[in-house]
């Protein structure tokens, strides 16, 4: 294990102010479950690490009529045991119910998964389905970032030195909307997304008509992908199996997968096309239910 300093903030400010100081050879650490293994194996060997699981900015989590606030350092448990944002924003606990086990849902956090910023991550997807910004502070102040903009490559991300994720913000969600993440892993003993799709679909007052969709994948790029296509296509169409089924072959051809130690590019090319036409379902049957009761 790489030697490194430890310190505990019980504040945003003296947060800031220790990554500003250590400009770059500090790593902020929320649940820990990517860090310290990465400390381990020494593919991170900072100076300092910064335990901001205390810190009250970093551990908000509320519904409002403003839409839902999620702190960088909640987490998972608390997110999807939580029955309102279980029910409003589905895909989201969809995800935190799939993040490792028990155990590793009472650390890691869904603001440590998108900071750590795999192509494979599973919260990521869900998050721009449902239309997250993060709010990020630094020493020159806080400033938004689209959650589908945050990831630049595998493992990099839009955040500076010195600067920290603190928040999620959701904007609120339509009457008629429903949302779904699902992946598809090798074997139980891999528990990493060869595909990953998260989608979340606003319908008209009948359900009849797709007003709005948003969709997004993992593991079949560089960084997980907002597909704007699919949503583009779907916005005015009828709900039905036909419409779903092509919106899922945009999707496809909107992808250039590779072959790696988790399956081949064209194992990855059906699976997006199949697991995108079974989340769209989802998330319609949900929006459907919603308007039932």
């Amino acid at each position: 294990m790489h030697d490194f300093e430890y310190e505990a903030p019980g504040s945003l400010d003296n947060a800031i102010q220790l990554l500003a100081k250590h400009n770059g050879s500090a790593k902020p650490l929320a649940g820990g479950t990517d860090l310290i293994d990465h400390i381990r194996t020494r593919r991170a060997t900072p100076d300092i690490v910064i335990d901001i699981k205390q810190i009250p900015d970093l551990n908000v989590l509320e519904v409002t009529a403003d839409g839902l606030r999620l702190g960088a350092a909640v987490p998972c448990y608390r997110i999807y045991e939580n029955e309102t944002i279980a029910a409003d924003y589905a895909a989201l606990a969809d995800s935190c119910r799939i993040i490792g086990g028990v155990q590793v849902q009472s650390r890691a956090s869904v603001g440590g998964n998108l900071c750590n910023s795999g192509p494979a991550a599973d919260s990521i997807p869900s998050l721009i389905a449902l239309g997250a910004t993060a709010v990020v502070a630094g020493p020159t102040g806080t400033r938004d970032v689209p959650v589908e903009d945050f990831c630049t490559a595998p493992g990099q991300n839009v955040l500076q030195p010195g600067e920290l994720l603190v928040e999620l913000k959701f904007p609120p969600r339509p009457t008629h909307s429903g949302s779904h993440y699902r992946r598809f892993i090798p074997r139980n003993e891999m528990d990493i997304a060869v595909v990953g799709v998260g989608a979340s679909v606003e319908l008209d007052e009948k359900c009849e008509t797709f007003v709005s969709a948003r969709v997004a994948l993992a593991a079949v790029a560089p960084t997980p992908l907002f597909v704007t296509d699919v949503g583009n296509q779907l916005a005015g169409q009828p709900v039905n199996d036909e419409t779903i089924k092509q919106a899922a072959q945009t999707a496809r051809e909107s992808i250039s997968p590779i072959d790696d130690m988790r399956g081949t590019k064209a194992f990855r090319l059906h699976l997006t096309a199949v697991l995108t036409e079974r989340v769209l379902k989802a998330a319609v049957e949900r929006a459907k239910a919603t308007n039932a009761s």
